[in-house]
């Protein structure tokens, strides 16, 4: 993750200010909602909806260094507001359970901003054919059976390779933020 990017002019666009703390924040956000939502289409749709909020509620944030934290409150608002809708669902976490778990990931934000730094470090000092692979193997809509086809490999010997690739960066991971669970 990158810090904030010094902006050019004293009156930067503040749709562009937004759209750019968005792409920082997102993936944090992202893996917050998550946690609190069954369904990979809830998650989008909370998504959704927490972008256009913030979006909306933008020009009253004042500090944009409290960007994350401001976001998660309204992920937090959201994530309630879609436990309402889909209360008729046996899955929906309680109210107590999603603003205990929206409270502690508040907290855990900066840790979560330097594990994600710290691992696109790790990525990068992998060897490039390790690198590529690891980064193809989780992309989005990627599965292990078509992967193991393109490389002309088994699916168990690319499911050991990419095994060895994690632990590789959970080494990596607990060497550069000592102290803490990588």
């Amino acid at each position: 993750m990158e810090k904030e990017p010094e902006l050019q002019n004293e009156n930067p666009d503040p749709h562009e200010t937004f759209l750019r703390l968005w792409m920082q924040h997102e993936p944090e956000l992202r893996a917050f909602v998550r946690a609190c939502c069954p369904r990979a289409q809830e998650v989008d749709d909370v998504m959704q909806e927490v972008s256009i909020a913030a979006l909306r509620k933008f020009s009253t944030l004042d500090d944009h260094s409290a960007f994350g934290a401001w976001a998660c409150l309204i992920s937090r608002y959201e994530l309630l507001s879609a436990r309402r809708r889909f209360a008729r669902d046996r899955l929906v976490l309680a109210e107590d359970i999603v603003e205990l778990i929206t409270d502690e990931g508040a907290q855990e934000l900066p840790l979560r901003q330097r594990q994600l730094r710290a691992l696109d470090q790790c990525i990068n000092k992998l060897p490039p054919e390790r690198r590529k692979l690891a980064l193809a193997a989780y992309a989005k809509g990627t599965t292990i059976r078509e992967l193991a086809s393109q490389l002309k490999r088994t699916e168990g010997s690319l499911y050991q390779l990419l095994s060895r690739i994690r632990k590789e960066l959970y080494h990596c991971m607990q060497s550069t933020l000592p102290g803490t669970e990588a």
